[in-house]
């Protein structure tokens, strides 16, 4: 069963974040993640959303999958980043079954 990875992100320093950006890009790919939403401000129907909050959704085969990536050493590259480039709420969910 499919598994998505949710960030809410606020960019802190443009320039760790491009480089953050593409590590994490390249792990994804390597892990069989795919993005469905990538850095897309939500248009907030109901509740509130800072304007600079972005919205990120990465899918992969399961959630085993996105544990592995998270946890991988291609991803801690990018990881080793995060903090200085974004502010980040991350979470995991698994899709429903079929």
């Amino acid at each position: 069963m499919a598994a998505y990875v949710i960030s809410e992100v606020e960019i802190l320093n443009q320039t760790l974040a491009n480089e953050y950006k593409m590590l994490a890009e390249a792990s994804i790919h390597r892990h069989g993640g795919r993005y469905v939403v990538r850095g897309v401000q939500p248009d907030p129907v109901e509740g509130a959303w800072s304007p600079r909050r972005r919205l990120v959704i990465v899918e992969f085969p399961d959630m085993d999958r996105a544990r592995k990536w998270y946890e991988s050493p291609e991803y801690a590259e990018a990881l080793s980043l995060r903090q200085a480039a974004l502010d980040r709420r991350l979470l995991f969910v698994e899709d429903l079954p079929e």
